[in-house]
């Protein structure tokens, strides 16, 4: 009696001890593996982040050098540069927020993480439900914005942000005007008294067609210089214009603008594709471990 009575207090401790140690160290090594995932990946976007700050005040900074190497004028590019500058620094917080809460396994941080990126990932879903079902809304928009545009060009010189913009495009896009030059054709500041030739702004010009030094002589704005090896300065009564009647560009922005969504579309919607994915991975990380942390504790003070 006494040996049976000995034998199951021998047999079943070592049976029952084992297995929560086993399961303990399984789950501590996947939560440790994504903790480090979390931690490396976040720590990747911070010093993208970073980039992205110093480069836009790289531009606030040299702004001159930028305007002749991009093309854009002061206002438009100090624009760009100060949202380049915000982006950085809203990346780099985001950033640091997963980096810390995931190293220092801070529920709190790791919490308020996931509540940016789904606040994010919520935002962008909304805006692509509204173009594509706002969308005719959203052309007529943005052709009123340019025809308002267009219509006082040049009327106010020291606001030209949204005018030289404008040049910027077309000369990218290689058109002219939104619908096709003839927007350009009644516009109080193109009209001249001298001549009945409509005339149009030198973005319209088609340099690719001719070698007209007479033409290039006239380009005094920034975003033309690269059409000529010596542009003078920029001042804010000049008015770059060449006759309707020469080599431009007659094709509207609208349908260039198509164009260049069309070519591009694969590689605008992989983009998108590609950052909600990112936000969904890292908010499915955050979460995990979020919610696993305190069952880690417990039962690590369950069995010390």
């Amino acid at each position: 009696m006494e040996t049976w009575e000995g034998l199951p207090s021998v047999s079943l401790v070592p049976t029952n001890s084992k297995a929560p140690q086993v399961k303990m160290s399984a789950q501590d090594s996947c939560l440790s593996l994504i903790k480090y995932l979390l931690f490396v990946f976040n720590l990747f976007f911070f010093v993208l982040g970073s980039l992205i700050f110093c480069f836009g005040i790289w531009i606030l900074i040299d702004k001159t050098s930028f305007v002749s190497f991009v093309g854009l004028s002061f206002v438009p590019l100090q624009i760009w540069s100060k949202a380049l500058a915000i982006s950085g620094i809203l990346t780099m917080g985001l950033a640091l927020l997963g980096c810390v809460g995931a190293l220092k396994e801070l529920r709190c941080l790791l919490g308020l993480y996931f509540g940016i990126l789904l606040l994010l990932f919520a935002t962008q879903i909304t805006l692509g439900i509204l173009i594509s079902t706002q969308r005719m809304r959203l052309e007529r928009r943005v052709k009123d914005i340019v025809m308002e545009t267009i219509q006082n060009y040049r009327s106010r010189p020291e606001e030209s942000a949204a005018e030289e913009s404008w040049d910027y495009v077309q000369f990218q896009l290689r058109c002219c005007g939104w619908n096709s030059p003839r927007d350009w054709f009644n516009i109080p500041s193109l009209i001249s008294n001298e001549s009945e030739v409509h005339r149009v702004p030198c973005s319209c010009y088609n340099s690719s067609a001719t070698n007209d030094s007479a033409v290039f002589d006239k380009l005094s704005f920034p975003q033309f210089s690269r059409l000529r090896p010596l542009a003078r300065p920029r001042h804010s009564t000049d008015l770059c214009v060449v006759p309707a009647n020469s080599n431009i560009y007659n094709e509207g922005c609208a349908r260039s603008l198509q164009k260049w969504l069309h070519n591009n579309l694969i590689s605008i919607v992989g983009i998108c594709l590609g950052v909600g994915l990112l936000e969904l991975s890292f908010m499915t990380l955050s979460i995990f471990l979020c919610r696993n942390l305190d069952q880690v504790y417990d039962r690590l003070a369950r069995y010390r």
